[in-house]
């Protein structure tokens, strides 16, 4: 296996997801390191933000990040060999006012990664643009849109939903040029 301090964001991801789940703590990565793995790190995020799906005692997660070599520093779960820290946000996992919609799985050679889909990973980035008017989450969506097979449709059904149709445009006519 390479070792931590070789591997890249997507690598460590899939390394700590596989290892919690067989640790039966269950959860999904969301977030700007899903940006950096869906634009091939055209952004680069340095910390990976894992919702859990059923929440877990956080001494069972300290723990099983022992393991691995990861202690806790305030909320954070830092590697000594690695740039990337670990976060657990508070679930439930949701984009907006609704629950993420589909889930993906990765594999890597350090193992398998559980993420959002690119289609909400956009949604989870417009989120950002939508309610706190972060113009970096809007490029960071319309990266991950150029680089990657999404449902605009569905998009613009949650835009909607989320009363931002005005602000789908922005990101659309984006899209166009």
């Amino acid at each position: 296996m390479k070792p931590i301090e070789h591997m890249s964001l997507a690598e460590l991801a899939a390394f700590v997801w596989s290892h919690l789940n067989k640790c039966d703590i269950h959860c999904v990565l969301s977030g700007g390191a899903c940006v950096s793995i869906y634009s091939s790190n055209r952004y680069q995020s340095f910390d990976l933000d894992f919702i859990e799906n059923i929440s877990s005692n956080r001494n069972k997660i300290r723990l099983a990040l022992a393991e691995i070599g990861f202690h806790e520093e305030n909320r954070y779960f830092k590697n000594p060999l690695s740039k990337f820290i670990v976060e657990f946000p508070a679930g439930p996992l949701s984009i907006g006012s609704e629950p993420a919609k589909e889930i993906v799985t990765i594999n890597f050679s350090t193992g398998s990664l559980a993420l959002l889909s690119p289609t909400d990973c956009v949604k989870d980035r417009l989120a950002g643009f939508y309610h706190w008017n972060d113009l970096q989450c809007l490029e960071q969506a319309v990266m991950v849109a150029t680089e990657n097979k999404i449902n605009i449709a569905e998009i613009e059904r949650w835009s909607r939903v989320e009363n931002k149709s005005s602000e789908f445009l922005i990101f659309n006519n984006k899209l166009s040029r």
